[in-house]
Protein backbone atom coordinates (compact mmCIF):
# COMPACT_ATOMS: atom_id res chain seq x y z
CA UNK A 1 0.00 0.00 0.00
CA UNK A 2 3.08 2.23 1.15
CA UNK A 3 4.19 1.84 -3.11
CA UNK A 4 1.24 3.01 -4.79
CA UNK A 5 1.80 6.17 -2.43
CA UNK A 6 5.15 6.72 -2.32
CA UNK A 7 5.03 6.16 -6.50
CA UNK A 8 2.22 9.31 -6.59
CA UNK A 9 4.23 11.68 -4.35
CA UNK A 10 7.71 10.99 -6.87
CA UNK A 11 5.46 11.20 -9.56
CA UNK A 12 3.93 15.04 -8.21
CA UNK A 13 7.47 16.09 -7.29
CA UNK A 14 9.01 15.39 -10.36
CA UNK A 15 6.54 17.48 -12.35
CA UNK A 16 7.39 20.76 -9.74
CA UNK A 17 9.76 23.31 -11.05
CA UNK A 18 13.39 23.19 -9.26
CA UNK A 19 13.40 26.09 -6.95
CA UNK A 20 17.49 25.90 -7.93
CA UNK A 21 19.41 28.61 -10.95
CA UNK A 22 20.24 26.86 -13.46
CA UNK A 23 23.87 28.65 -13.01
CA UNK A 24 23.85 27.32 -9.43
CA UNK A 25 25.85 24.24 -9.45
CA UNK A 26 25.12 22.81 -6.03
CA UNK A 27 21.11 23.83 -6.56
CA UNK A 28 21.97 21.47 -9.46
CA UNK A 29 23.47 18.64 -7.90
CA UNK A 30 21.01 18.76 -5.56
CA UNK A 31 18.21 18.84 -8.56
CA UNK A 32 19.95 15.66 -10.28
CA UNK A 33 20.62 13.85 -7.20
CA UNK A 34 16.73 14.55 -6.46
CA UNK A 35 16.26 13.01 -9.95
CA UNK A 36 18.26 9.81 -9.72
CA UNK A 37 16.18 9.36 -6.37
CA UNK A 38 12.87 9.69 -7.70
CA UNK A 39 13.78 7.38 -10.99
CA UNK A 40 14.79 4.42 -8.91
CA UNK A 41 11.87 5.35 -6.40
CA UNK A 42 9.69 5.11 -9.87
CA UNK A 43 11.61 1.71 -10.73
CA UNK A 44 10.86 0.18 -7.27
CA UNK A 45 7.08 0.92 -7.65
CA UNK A 46 6.78 -0.14 -11.10
CA UNK A 47 6.62 -3.58 -10.73
CA UNK A 48 3.80 -3.64 -7.92
CA UNK A 49 2.02 -1.27 -9.95
CA UNK A 50 1.62 -3.20 -12.88
CA UNK A 51 0.73 -6.53 -10.51
CA UNK A 52 -2.52 -3.96 -8.73
CA UNK A 53 -3.19 -3.14 -12.44
CA UNK A 54 -3.58 -7.09 -13.12
CA UNK A 55 -5.24 -7.88 -9.84
CA UNK A 56 -7.72 -5.09 -11.00
CA UNK A 57 -8.24 -6.19 -14.40
CA UNK A 58 -8.27 -10.11 -13.27
CA UNK A 59 -10.76 -9.61 -10.37
CA UNK A 60 -12.71 -6.22 -11.29
CA UNK A 61 -15.71 -7.39 -12.72
CA UNK A 62 -16.34 -9.82 -10.41
CA UNK A 63 -16.10 -7.51 -7.74
CA UNK A 64 -18.44 -5.46 -9.16
CA UNK A 65 -20.71 -7.85 -10.27
CA UNK A 66 -20.72 -9.31 -6.49
CA UNK A 67 -21.09 -6.39 -4.72
CA UNK A 68 -24.31 -5.19 -7.19
CA UNK A 69 -26.14 -8.11 -6.27
CA UNK A 70 -24.71 -8.95 -2.59
CA UNK A 71 -23.92 -5.36 -1.74
CA UNK A 72 -27.38 -4.78 0.13
CA UNK A 73 -27.50 -8.20 1.70
CA UNK A 74 -24.23 -7.04 3.11
CA UNK A 75 -24.98 -4.06 4.25
CA UNK A 76 -27.65 -5.46 6.50
CA UNK A 77 -25.28 -7.85 8.11
CA UNK A 78 -22.63 -5.30 8.70
CA UNK A 79 -25.46 -3.09 10.88
CA UNK A 80 -25.74 -6.18 12.87
CA UNK A 81 -22.59 -7.16 13.55
CA UNK A 82 -20.61 -5.29 16.27
CA UNK A 83 -17.41 -7.22 16.83
CA UNK A 84 -16.21 -9.43 13.66
CA UNK A 85 -13.74 -10.40 16.01
CA UNK A 86 -16.31 -13.40 17.97
CA UNK A 87 -16.98 -14.90 14.69
CA UNK A 88 -14.83 -17.49 12.66
CA UNK A 89 -13.36 -17.11 9.10
CA UNK A 90 -16.27 -18.14 6.41
CA UNK A 91 -16.38 -21.78 5.68
CA UNK A 92 -17.90 -23.10 2.32
CA UNK A 93 -19.76 -26.43 2.50
CA UNK A 94 -20.02 -29.09 -0.11
CA UNK A 95 -23.69 -27.66 -1.19
CA UNK A 96 -22.22 -24.43 -1.94
CA UNK A 97 -23.64 -23.05 1.07
CA UNK A 98 -21.54 -20.15 2.87
CA UNK A 99 -21.80 -19.94 6.72
CA UNK A 100 -19.87 -17.83 9.34
CA UNK A 101 -20.12 -19.58 12.54
CA UNK A 102 -19.59 -17.76 15.84
CA UNK A 103 -16.93 -18.62 18.34
CA UNK A 104 -17.60 -20.01 21.70
CA UNK A 105 -18.46 -17.76 24.12
CA UNK A 106 -15.00 -18.28 27.03
CA UNK A 107 -15.61 -20.20 30.17
CA UNK A 108 -14.87 -18.21 33.30
CA UNK A 109 -11.99 -20.21 35.27
CA UNK A 110 -12.64 -22.16 37.96
CA UNK A 111 -10.93 -19.65 40.50
CA UNK A 112 -12.84 -16.73 39.01
CA UNK A 113 -16.02 -18.54 40.47
CA UNK A 114 -17.32 -16.74 43.68
CA UNK A 115 -17.00 -19.23 46.54
CA UNK A 116 -19.92 -21.43 46.89
CA UNK A 117 -22.10 -21.29 50.23
CA UNK A 118 -22.43 -23.48 52.90
CA UNK A 119 -25.13 -26.24 51.68
CA UNK A 120 -28.30 -27.82 54.17
CA UNK A 121 -28.14 -31.43 53.86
Amino acid sequence: MKQPLAFVLALALSTTPASAQEGDESGSMMQRGLELFFEGLRDEVSPALRDLQDMVAEYGPGMRRFLSEMGPALAGILEEVEDWSRYEAPEILPNGDIIIRRKPDEVPEPEALPPAGPTDI
